[in-house]
């Protein structure tokens, strides 16, 4: 297998740091509100790597965090806490909010095929881990403690910038003058381990610690995550590239400076999904949801088809006219296969010539384009009989997970238009302060075992 190594910058072969099994870790959500499918990119490619590794032979453990508490608005260690946000946002408790968008996450991924990792752990569950990792840090002078919170001295760190390819004047003279800096940390991009109500007195998640009463810092929580599940080596950290300065830089600065040796040797990052506004995101434009795409009617496995058919290295622009040319290959490729019979005995010899071809593109740093082109060069080969035809599919769809082989019925466009009528009527009955109506249109829908859910960006609907 060979992999692109965001740090070294280059294409290495991947040598796992022990023969028994490959400890991987993958960021996961902060659960204030739906994954999009910019975000749910990432977790795709993370998904393949993680088959890839299966399908040529290694063992793999994975470790994923839940985010619900930490994560700051601002790189800076500045603005709200965005679970706090959540909470404001629908008026909620910060709990609700984490229970309610974890469950909207894993729904999201089930749907596009992604597997769940071995190991899932939420931040909020791993106090005692950042305490006594904070700890030994402040004793070893790696950290300080400044207006009763406490940092990372990233003076301390040996090749701070190594993972980024940054340096600090870059970031001083590229940084926006809205962006502040805590006046109290020795250095602008030391970063926080542990915040108090010094700093934030109206965070809902808070707990005792040696330091005062507050909650962890972001980046610590995914450092103490993973070395609890996957000890002190680790062999694949993925993430998004957008991930790679301040958190996986800090990630690396704070987990060897607690350790004394080298923690990650790969550092694997998919590139963003971008519309025409330029990065996908939550805050501008239609909040592209799994929900959204299939409330157009579209299979959630189209998307997934529509990222394979890029390298994961490579931004991809989406846009409907693009997943429209997706879902009519995606479709057209399951009724091919469809019209197969499984009859004869599996070709071996020639079986294996594609299944080394299949091996190739995925060991090629993941290339998913050459390895959908291998299982389209299957369906062509008139040499091969149905029966090789439809094993070596049932293999690579091991990796691929695209239900090639599951005719799963497809929803009726005609209810879909149905349903998104109905939602539109009681929306212009709630502008109308017709709230009666609008409750007897969602009795109407909930007998559709039709599920609607209001939020800032509109309303979203699930089919039970």
């Amino acid at each position: 297998m060979k992999l692109y190594n965001s740090l070294s910058k280059k294409i290495e072969d991947f040598i796992p740091h022990s023969d028994g099994e490959v400890k991987m870790y993958t960021c996961g959500p902060t659960v204030y509100h739906y994954a999009h499918i910019g975000n749910l990119r990432t977790y795709i490619f993370e998904d393949i790597l993680e088959k890839s590794l299966e399908f040529v032979g290694y063992k793999v453990k994975r470790a994923m965090n839940i985010t619900d508490v930490g994560h700051l608005q601002n790189d800076a260690d500045t603005g709200e806490d965005k679970m706090l946000m959540g909470a404001k946002r629908e008026g909620k408790t910060v709990y609700e909010i984490a229970e309610y968008y974890t469950d909207a996450f894993f729904k999201d991924t089930e749907k596009l095929n992604i597997r769940k990792p071995e190991i899932i752990s939420k931040a909020s569950d791993n106090i005692d881990e950042y305490i006594k990792v904070i700890q030994k840090l402040l004793d070893t002078k790696y950290a300080y403690t400044a207006g009763n919170n406490v940092y990372f001295d990233i003076s301390k760190a040996k090749d701070y910038y190594k993972l980024s390819g940054k340096n600090e004047e870059e970031l001083i003279i590229g940084a926006r003058e809205d962006v502040t800096h805590d006046k109290m940390k020795k250095n602008p991009f030391d970063f926080a381990l542990w915040f108090t109500k010094s700093k934030f007195d109206n965070q809902e998640m808070k707990w005792d610690s040696p330091f005062g009463v507050g909650y962890p810092g972001w980046h610590i929580e995914c450092s103490c995550i993973s070395m609890k599940y996957l000890g002190e080596y680790l062999d694949i950290h993925c993430g998004g590239v957008d991930n790679i300065f301040p958190h996986h830089t800090n990630e690396i600065a704070q987990s060897e400076a607690y350790l004394g040796h080298k923690w990650c040797n790969y550092w694997v990052h998919g590139e963003h999904l971008n519309d025409k506004s330029g990065k996908m995101s939550k805050s501008k434009g239609e909040f592209l949801t799994v929900s959204l795409l299939e409330s157009k009617g579209y299979d959630p496995l189209s998307y997934r088809f529509m990222c394979l058919q890029s390298h994961y290295r490579k931004q991809l622009m989406f846009g409907f006219d693009s997943l429209d040319t997706a879902e009519n290959a995606y479709k057209k490729l399951k009724s091919r296969i469809k019209a197969l019979n499984s009859k004869d005995e599996v070709l071996s010899d020639k079986a294996n010539e594609y299944m080394n071809n299949f091996k190739s593109a995925l060991e090629d740093d993941l290339n998913t384009s050459n390895a959908l082109t291998v299982l389209f060069d299957v369906l062509k080969d008139n040499v091969l009989n149905d029966t090789s035809k439809l094993y070596l599919i049932k293999e690579f769809d091991k990796v691929l997970s695209l239900d090639l082989l599951e005719d799963k019925k497809e929803i009726d466009v005609n209810f879909l238009n149905k349903i998104n009528d109905l939602i539109n009527k009681r929306n212009i009955a709630k502008s109308n302060k017709d709230y009666a109506l609008a409750d007897k249109i969602r009795e109407e829908l909930n007998s559709m075992n039709v599920i609607i859910k209001d939020t800032r960006e509109g309303t979203t609907f699930e089919i039970k």
